[in-house]
Parts: structure tokens; sequence; C-alpha cells
């Protein structure tokens, strides 16, 4: 497995990658945001320009040391999983306001939850590359998961259901010494000599299953675009770096992108439909790597910004009722 990240880049460039962010953590939470307090638009505004401009600036670098295959193949998977990671926004707004957490907790929750998002998604792109390079088969298992996903998604339609009472929730508070009034400021507290979970905790893990099971999705979506390990990392994980802000930035307004859940529909079953193609569409058409992966950006791009100008052309009724 080391072999086979050492082969898609040098030591330095994996262990430089990991300082960079780690710094930016560091600075995030010790330097600009060591006062607990919710962010403004601008602030989050800010952020999200700051976050985005560092990865098209890394991007830069692995078109010039890559290419443009692998530089294209960087941006598409940024693209699609910045995309993809948008969903996640909708269902932290529900659990936010499930357990009553207040906006100038929220940043701390997300914080933490980028850091245990870098170890999940870190263990589940290299098993996801593994599994593609050894069985050529699992291909089509992850392009038919994707079409599944895409239509199931597409289809039904799900039920806002209250994430204070799911099971993991029931299971936690069973199992684990828990004080209910313990509050958003700490994930421990202690009381009369006891070490209690804090619902601030239960939030967390909360985020944490979540963002594993949209995983479950994105990953083997960019696993369609390329199977390189490092190129699929680092642009999951600059993803997710920026989606903190960029929550602050639309949480006031999801409501109004209701049709963008159709258009990441569809993008998920174009993939899983690429993926199962792919090769066929190489020796068979004679297409080549590089112009599927134009084709699928620009797609990709097409579809959620038409979702998103249907959703602001077209609002649902209860916004206009409000």
């Amino acid at each position: 497995m080391v072999d086979a990240l050492l082969q898609a880049a040098p030591w330095w460039a994996w262990a430089g990658f990991h300082g960079f962010v780690f710094l930016m953590l560091a600075l995030d939470l010790g330097v600009f945001n060591r006062r607990v307090h919710a962010p403004t638009v601008r602030e989050a505004g800010i952020w999200s320009g700051v976050w985005i401009c560092l990865a098209l600036l890394f991007n830069g670098l692995i078109f010039q040391a890559g290419g443009a295959q692998k530089g294209m193949e960087w941006f598409t998977g940024y693209v699609l999983e910045k995309s993809l990671s948008v969903d996640n926004l909708f269902v932290f707004v529900l659990v936010f306001q499930g357990f009553q957490v207040d906006l100038r907790h929220q940043h701390r929750v997300l914080f933490w939850g980028v850091l245990g998002a870098l170890i999940m998604r870190a263990v589940m792109i290299l098993a996801g590359t593994a599994l593609l390079n050894r069985f050529e088969w699992m291909m089509y298992v992850f392009g038919g998961f994707l079409i599944y996903t895409g239509v199931k998604m597409l289809l039904v339609e799900e039920q806002e259901s209250d994430p204070t009472q799911n099971a993991l929730v029931r299971t936690f508070r069973r199992f684990v010494p828990f004080a209910e009034d313990g509050g958003h400021e700490r994930f421990w507290i202690r009381r009369e000599g006891r070490r209690l979970a804090t619902p601030m905790l239960l939030v967390l893990i909360t985020i944490e299953v979540t963002d594993l099971v949209f995983a479950v999705d994105s990953i083997p979506a960019v696993l369609a675009v390329t199977r390189d390990p490092f190129v699929v990392y680092t642009s999951n994980i600059f993803a997710i770096m920026g989606l903190r802000s960029l929550y602050f930035l639309l949480a006031k307004m999801m409501d109004r992108f209701h049709r963008l859940k159709i258009g990441l529909a569809v993008v998920l079953a174009f993939v899983g439909i690429k993926m199962c193609l792919a090769k066929w569409l190489k020796t068979g058409l004679g297409i080549s790597e590089h112009t599927l992966i134009w084709t699928s950006l620009v797609f990709i791009a097409a579809v959620l910004a038409g979702s998103i100008v249907a959703s602001l052309a077209w609002p649902a009724e209860h916004d206009g009722a409000e």
C-alpha cells in the first residue's frame, strides 16, 4: 500500500500536503477563530474565497508537476466532490437545528469534523484505489452503486427525520454516560467524580457519521475520474476544508436550492454510467481519457448550474408563502 502511495507522489509531496493542511487548521482554530463566535456572512465569504484560491493554486502545481491530464483530473475531482459535499450542508442544518446548537458553537464542531474526515476518507480512498487496481471488475460494482444511488435520490423523496432520535443517538445515550444539560462548549464535563459526555460530543459523532455516509457516494464518484490516490485524496480534502465556510455562507439560503438534489442525482447517475462504460468508450470507440474527463467536467458543471438556476427561477411553493 505504501508503494502505491509513493508511486502516485513522492513522500515529500504527501508530507508537505498534510503539513499545509494541519498548519491551516491550526491557524483557523488557534489564531483566526480563538474567540468563540458566529461567523458573519462576510467572514464566511472571505474564507470560502480563500479556500477556493488555495485549491486553484494547488491545482496549478498539479498541472505543472503532473501535466495537463493530471491537472484536469484533479480539477474535475475537486468540482465533483465540492458539488456532492453541498448535499452534506442540508443535513448539517438539520443536525444543528435538531440539537439546538447555537451558531457560534457550530464552527468548532465542523472544525473537529474535518479532522475526522481526513482520517476516514484517507482509509476509504486507499481501500477504493487498491480494490480497483487489484480487481478490475470492481469498477462495475462502484459504477452500478452510483447509478442506483442517483436513481434513488431522483425518484425517492426523503422524509426529514429528527436527528436527535435516530438509532445512533439512542445507542450513544444508552451506553455512554451522558449529561443532557452539558451544553455545547465542551465535549466532556466532570460531575461528582464522573466524566460525562455532552450534547456537543453527540453532535460531533452525528456529523462524522453523516460525512462517512456521504463519502460512500462521493469517493467512488471521484474514483470514476481517476485512480490516482494523491489526486483523489487531495482534491477531496480541499473540497472538505472549504465546506465549513461554505456552510456559514449558505446555511440561511439552503431552501432556495431545492432543485440542487435533482442535479446531484443526475451527476451521480452520469458518473456511474461513465464508470461502467469507460473501458468500452476508450477501446471500442477510441475516445481518449482526456476527452472523457473534459466531457465529464462540462456535463457536471452544466447540470449543477442548471439546477441552481432552476431553483432560483422556480422557487419552492413554501418560499413564496413566507
